[in-house]
């Protein structure tokens, strides 16, 4: 029996539903998988280590991984309306950034590199890596003046007190008229990348033919999500760049890697298809 390939990604609902299908061997002819559950931060400093064979990366990472590992065009999480937040637990002013101390997802996450992209002279002095969930707590518990939040935060933190004084994605919109590009499907280079690109879109054709079929596991592995979070999750984060890139897709990623090279944030990134 050939040994399963190792798929790292979050348990989030997006991730949860569109890997479905392949990971519980619904899909003909598409190799076994042995899955990892990770936030996005331990799986980009994961895939700079090579351990998994098909992984669940941020965009801002890919400088550091395109080496070893290709870019699939099908899996991932671009889109409108669907960036990072800025949020504090009592200040309307972005001012409140400055010199104060934040608590982000990741530092090769997309959205600390937006946010740094967005600050200018709002820079907070101190950063801190903080496990996605449980920044709104800490914010809302006075131990960070700002937080930066992904994934569900968006539809739950005003249950916290919180509130939003910047929209990343919204201001990369403006920006650019570009989808933000949030997180990538990476595979090794020395497996057949073609093959899994459409292994990837074909689950998730499957998750969108069969709603129905995931709805447990989304569910199981969700982090105190409500059916209804769950769903508006899914709704915003899968949707036709999901299934494919495309031009647009690319131009995204491809837009915020250059200006991030060229900020000095991160080296040039090799070309991405």
């Amino acid at each position: 029996m050939t040994a399963p390939l190792s798929l790292a990604h979050s348990p989030c609902p997006n991730d949860t539903f569109v890997f479905h299908a392949w990971s519980h061997g619904l899909l003909s002819a598409a190799p076994p998988v042995a899955v990892t559950f990770a936030d996005v931060d331990e799986t980009n400093v994961a895939a700079e280590r090579g351990d998994f064979d098909v992984v669940k990366v941020s965009y801002a990472a890919l400088p550091w991984l395109l080496d070893d590992y290709a870019l699939l065009p099908a899996g991932g999480a671009l889109g409108h309306g669907c960036g990072p937040l800025v949020l504090t637990a009592g200040s309307t002013s972005p001012a409140a950034l400055r010199g104060g101390r934040i608590a982000v997802p990741g530092e090769r996450t997309t959205a600390y590199l937006l946010l740094r992209l967005w600050a200018g002279e709002l820079q907070p002095e101190q950063v801190e890596v903080v496990p996605f969930h449980a920044i709104m707590p800490a914010v809302a518990a006075g131990r960070y003046e700002a937080g930066l939040v992904i994934h569900e935060a968006r539809f739950t933190y005003p249950q916290y007190g919180l509130t939003c004084v910047a929209d990343l994605g919204g201001w990369w919109e403006e920006e650019t008229g570009l989808p933000i590009p949030l997180g990538a499907i990476l595979a090794r280079r020395s497996l057949d990348v073609e093959r899994l690109g459409a292994v990837v879109r074909q689950s998730v054709e499957h998750a969108w033919a069969h709603p129905e079929a995931s709805g447990a596991y989304v569910g199981e592995h969700a982090q105190e999500m409500s059916p209804d979070v769950q769903h508006s999750h899914i709704a915003l984060y899968v949707n036709e760049f999901t299934r494919d890139l495309g031009p647009t897709g690319y131009a995204a990623a491809e837009t915020l890697l250059r200006r991030a090279a060229d900020a000095g944030l991160t080296p040039t990134c090799p070309a991405l298809r």
